[in-house]
């Protein structure tokens, strides 16, 4: 298949994150100061000369309630989310649609779904997919400097080489790192006495989860081995659970041809 764009790029943008970093970093200015502050941003972005932005697409999560509700009763969720926020995610789709920009509305699926099936879907067509995003759950997405993960917070660049230096896993297994470790963030509890040095060891061996034995003789040397397997042996189900839970989707109907997503020339 011959590229469509061999010599662009295509940026999309976990609007949520954006949303949500606009509210708690800019300082009072009305109740649609998180709006203003992710318009501002989007147009900050299409601006950029470095960012070279040709086609652009911002997904939401609106509600902040997906799929992974109904497996886990204390996956994330609205609860907690301040109502002065909640009240702009209609206008913050809104707003961003105006500047010409492709918006993804998630409702069943969530945001970060809808990025990773973009990495997917549109990787041919580009000589590059940029995740906008801070959020190590993008990294399950990463493929060599094909697909990347850029934070604007810090000006940083993230690709699967960095993944690997940075977690000791590689993308395959990133969600079999969260599933062990848990993410706080996103209400996965994961396993007691795992954490990230010793599930990348393990990961680093057996790939995945499902891999590990319950043999421990088979197993890395590790500290407290003993009770770590026993502890996983006990826990097949729900780390089977947070893995599912944590690990992102690649099939979310997104309609839009590469061509459709197409920036805007000017903000």
């Amino acid at each position: 298949m011959v590229s469509l764009f061999p010599n662009e790029r295509l940026h999309v943008v976990d609007g949520t994150f954006e949303l949500y970093r606009a509210h708690y970093s800019m300082r009072p200015d009305g109740p649609q100061k998180a709006t203003k502050g992710l318009v501002a941003s989007m147009r900050a972005l299409m601006l950029d000369r470095e960012e070279r932005v040709t086609h652009l697409a911002v997904a939401f999560d609106n509600p902040i309630r997906s799929f992974r509700n109904d497996l886990f009763a204390a996956y994330k969720s609205d609860e907690g989310v301040p109502p002065e926020l909640r009240s702009q995610f209609d206008a913050a789709e809104e707003a961003v649609a105006a500047l010409g920009v492709t918006v993804w509305r998630m409702v069943e699926f969530e945001c970060d779904d809808a990025l990773a099936t973009a990495a997917v879907k549109y990787a041919p067509e580009f000589a590059q997919i940029r995740i906008m995003s801070p959020d190590k759950d993008f990294g399950q997405c990463l493929d060599g400097e094909r697909v990347v993960m850029v934070d604007r917070i810090r000006k940083k660049l993230i690709d699967e080489k960095e993944l690997r230096e940075r977690r000791g896993v590689g993308p395959e297994s990133l969600a079999d790192l969260l599933a062990l470790t848990g993410d706080t963030a996103d209400g996965i509890p994961g396993l007691s006495g795992f954490g990230e040095k010793t599930a990348a060891t393990l990961l680093g061996k057996f790939i995945h989860v499902e891999a590990i034995p319950d043999d421990v003789s088979a197993w890395p040397k590790l500290r407290g081995a003993d009770k770590l397997a026993e502890t996983l042996k006990n826990s097949r189900k729900e780390v089977a659970l947070y893995k599912h839970l944590a690990t992102l989707r690649t099939d979310v109907p997104l309609a839009e041809t590469a061509e459709d997503l197409r920036a805007p020339r000017s903000a």
